[in-house]
């Protein structure tokens, strides 16, 4: 029976730039880069060196601590550049495609007769399984261990977040595949929470072998982490996976046809953006490629995820693995001197109602990266709970974190959350903190105690 979670907290940011429903390019690299600091707790082993002829699946780079996980190249091509940061820390390897074929096949066994086994030595050795991640704090999931169970979004509700039934139409077959994938892994179930606007309206609430739920509400309804607290919450010495659907695709396709395929549709957005809209390429793809979409002017921000918690790589970064949107906003670097006294901006969106803009609740905003304002102590008040819709009281947590108390951080949530949960805590901050940091060390002081 499909259970209905209605959210009432939380905040959908009117900005403008959706990505219209069209794929505009079908993007042939110059460059693709593999970054380990995609990856949180990774230290990188490096596998090949500059001049390694590579195709789709050939290791890159492994785990020192796991070296069964490998990270894999996915295209053909020649390793280009190793690019090293202060103490030679790792921090890309770029590499030159030919385009001769972005596609390569593998003889997989059948998964019928497959045990898990079976199924996780195949993911490790094909470089997918970095795609599953493990909840508490956001991490690759640890092979070695059985999950709870595992957890799947079917709606992302983050600013000009991806139209999954857009962008993974035709894929049907995959994520069925992927699901039957999934089920080897677990015997806690596997959940899919889809839109309780349109759950009827999209393939995804066709697939068998999982376990539906829908949601109701504005962002961060469509975060993994919230339907985890509503649907399981996570206590201490638990653990769930998760996985986004379009790298649950990419898994499907290998067990169903035997390729090695990363590409994605990925959606183009933002204020800034020329043409917003979608390309067909693959992960680590060269902004360059994109240029088109930038624009001349130079005052641009371009961010590989959303406005809230993607990262900022600019017109010659690279997508990130994780990632299937690339926003581009317009840079705020202007003052106004008594902003915060003009209550008749009606350009400017304000959660706590500031300005009269409020009145025009369907109006969307040509958003900047201004955060109009500094930051300053904390402020006593119930904004952060007013958009997030999860069970644990965050401001207390942020200062658990602050005081580095593991004791309180455990009793508190630190178990539920990673930095996109919080990210719209930041967003409406009176204070203008960055939470997701402090969340970000939070996470790192844990990391830390269990070694």
């Amino acid at each position: 029976m499909l259970e209905h979670i209605r959210l009432k907290r939380g905040l959908n940011i009117p900005i403008t730039g959706e990505a219209l429903c069209k794929v505009s390019k079908r993007v042939v690299p110059t460059l693709i880069a593999l970054k380990p600091t995609d990856f949180r707790g990774v230290t990188p082993k490096l596998l090949v060196k500059e001049g390694d002829s590579v195709i789709p699946g050939t290791p890159i780079f492994a785990d020192k601590k796991h070296p069964e996980i490998v990270f894999c190249s996915p295209c053909k091509g020649s390793v280009s550049e190793i690019v090293r940061g202060d103490k030679r820390k790792l921090l890309a390897i770029t590499i030159k495609p030919n385009n001769d074929a972005q596609v390569q096949s593998y003889d997989i066994p059948k998964l019928e007769t497959s045990d898990r086994q079976e199924v996780i030595d195949i993911l490790l050795k094909h470089g997918l399984w970095p795609c599953i991640k493990q909840r508490p704090y956001g991490i690759i999931a640890d092979p070695g261990v059985t999950p709870k169970s595992i957890f799947v979004s079917c709606m992302n509700t983050a600013p000009l977040a991806a139209n999954l039934e857009f962008s993974l139409q035709n894929n049907f077959e995959n994520l069925q595949a992927g699901v039957n994938v999934l089920s080897k892994l677990t015997k806690g179930g596997i959940h899919f929470s889809l839109d309780a606007d349109n759950f009827a309206g999209t393939d995804f609430h066709k697939l068998t072998g999982v376990i539906y739920h829908s949601f109701y509400g504005p962002h961060p309804a469509g975060n993994v982490g919230v339907q985890i607290n509503h649907i399981s919450p996570i206590n201490k010495g638990e653990t769930v996976w998760t996985i986004d659907l379009f790298l649950l695709v990419a898994i499907g396709n290998l067990f169903r046809t035997g390729t090695y395929d990363m590409s994605r549709t990925v959606a183009v957005a933002g204020p800034a953006a020329v043409n917003p809209s979608y390309v067909k390429c693959l992960p680590g793809t060269s902004m360059s490629d994109l240029s088109e979409y930038f624009g001349s002017d130079k005052d641009v921000r371009v961010i590989s995820g959303d406005i809230l918690t993607g990262e900022t790589i600019g017109k010659e970064g690279f997508l990130g693995f994780y990632n299937n949107l690339i926003t581009v906003l317009p840079e705020g670097n202007y003052y106004e001197m008594f902003g915060w006294v003009k209550p008749f901006r009606l350009n400017k969106f304000s959660f706590s109602h500031s300005y009269f803009s409020w009145l025009m609740p369907k109006k969307k905003y040509n958003m900047d990266t201004n955060t109009n304002g500094g930051e300053r102590a904390f402020v006593v008040s119930d904004v952060y709970s007013k958009v997030l819709p999860m069970d644990i009281y965050p401001v207390y947590l942020f200062k658990a974190i602050l005081a580095e108390n593991i004791e309180r951080m455990e009793e508190l949530g630190i178990y539920e959350v990673i930095e996109e949960d919080v990210a719209l805590c930041e967003f409406v901050c009176p204070s203008k903190i960055d939470i997701q940091s402090i969340v970000s060390k939070g996470i790192d002081i844990m990391l830390k105690e269990m070694e």
